[in-house]
């Protein structure tokens, strides 16, 4: 079992070795205007990086660190327009559509690809497959029923007339679907690494590994416009941890699944490892954020999710500066 503390000394050491550099310009930067950040916990583990970033954060100068949960599978965007939280790391897309509302969210960085899995019955061999069938999402709204809308209307399908929404929280969804009582279920980590320890299903559809989603990030760190207004060194440096956290995610996987074990994150180490393992974490420097938000948006338009082209969308609701700037620091 690693405590805290092993695990902060063992990012520190890691960090000696030039694993993740910019040791220096941390020292020369001052500090962050603010020592609280406040994040959002999510049933699902695939943002990793924003639960392994705690003791990273704390050496980037915050000392009060908050995991804010609550219940509903849309708060969690909501939760910077509303400035209950600062930074989130989340699925790009319903990003996407609070900025096309106006809401004052901020995109950081992409942080990861691929992350979602489609499951289905012998009756769906295809996205195309899923026209009149049912397919249990958490909520309307929430990042299961968005992603999966963009995917179908990507083949031609019709997401509010072609599919049947059947509303259900994860665990019974996945009974739904061993059940037979529903036809497929879009489920992120630990969901995919259960339902193929237990046989339910089949993939339809990998978005760490099929393209073109699979040439893309999903999830993104994203802030509140008026906190990265007004703390630039603070999100710059919160940005960094997470970062850093996405890094040792991909470096030491084993590591990074017993604390989010030991943490209470997830109950299963062995679900957490094989995330670990199965998501490309270290893709955050080759992959263009920017092209990632222009595919997603156009995807979330053919869905009839977004009313702002991609170029609106990117002037208005992105923020690459502290990102170019820790591609220069970080070392590769």
């Amino acid at each position: 079992m690693i405590t805290r503390r092993q695990f902060g000394s063992g990012v520190a050491a890691t960090g000696a070795m030039g694993l993740f550099g910019a040791r220096a310009s941390i020292a020369a930067e001052p500090p962050p205007e603010t020592k609280t950040i406040r994040l959002v916990q999510i049933p699902g583990i695939c943002i990793a990086p924003q639960y392994v970033a705690e003791e990273l954060l704390r050496s980037e100068g915050f000392t009060e660190i908050q995991y804010t949960r609550k219940e509903g599978a849309a708060w969690l965007y909501k939760s910077l327009a509303s400035g209950e939280a600062d930074v989130n790391v989340a699925f790009v897309a319903p990003f996407l559509i609070q900025v096309d509302t106006g809401a004052p969210v901020v995109l950081l960085a992409g942080i990861h690809v691929g992350c979602y899995e489609l499951f289905g019955t012998e009756r769906v061999r295809a996205i195309r497959d899923l026209k009149g069938k049912s397919v249990a999402i958490p909520e309307l709204g929430s990042a299961h029923h968005v992603f999966l809308s963009s995917i179908a209307a990507h083949v031609g399908l019709d997401p509010g007339r072609d599919i049947h929404w059947v509303i259900a929280p994860p665990a019974e969804a996945k009974r739904l679907l061993a059940e037979r009582k529903v036809d497929a279920y879009l489920g992120f980590p630990p969901d995919p690494q259960e339902l193929r320890a237990k046989k339910i299903g089949h993939v339809v559809l990998n978005s760490a590994v099929d393209r073109p989603w699979s040439q893309y990030f999903c999830c993104f760190a994203a802030g509140s416009r008026d906190f990265v207004q007004k703390n630039p060194v603070a999100t710059k440096r919160a940005l960094r941890a997470l970062i850093k956290a996405a890094n040792l995610c991909a470096l030491e996987p084993a590591r990074a699944a017993r604390l989010l074990v030991d943490r209470g994150f997830t109950p299963s180490y062995e679900y957490a490892l094989q995330t670990m393992k199965e998501l490309p974490y270290d893709k955050w420097r080759q992959y263009d954020p920017e092209d990632s938000v222009r595919f997603h948006a156009l995807r979330l338009h053919e869905a009839g999710m977004v009313k702002s082209s991609p170029k609106k969308l990117i002037a208005q609701g992105t923020d690459w500066r502290f990102l170019n700037e820790l591609k220069k620091e970080l070392k590769g």
